[in-house]
């Protein structure tokens, strides 16, 4: 495979194959009691602080951080920071 035109084509392979693409607010621990406690209006304090960069995963693999933004009336990320590809291969 050391050919461009294979290595393309390998990659075409893939081009539709489906990936969960998640953006991570923050996260949080909790007990069960308090779980069970939650209602409507309840706040839960996240390991982020306000203006943080976000997570954004694929697959549950880190990919970028980025930012809320908003695309006509729904929301959208813009990446920031892009994770080096060597580093993510080290995370799987």
């Amino acid at each position: 495979m050391t050919d461009g035109k294979m290595g393309t084509d390998g990659l075409r392979l893939l081009e539709n194959i489906g990936v969960k693409l998640t953006v991570e607010v923050g996260r949080a621990e909790l007990t069960i009691r308090d779980l069970l406690r939650l209602n409507e209006g309840s706040v839960i304090e996240l390991d982020r602080l306000a203006g943080d960069p976000l997570d954004v995963l694929v697959n549950g693999t880190l990919i970028a951080k980025g930012e809320v933004v908003m695309v006509g009336e729904r929301f959208g990320i813009r990446f920031g920071q892009i994770i080096d590809p060597e580093k993510r291969a080290e995370s799987l």
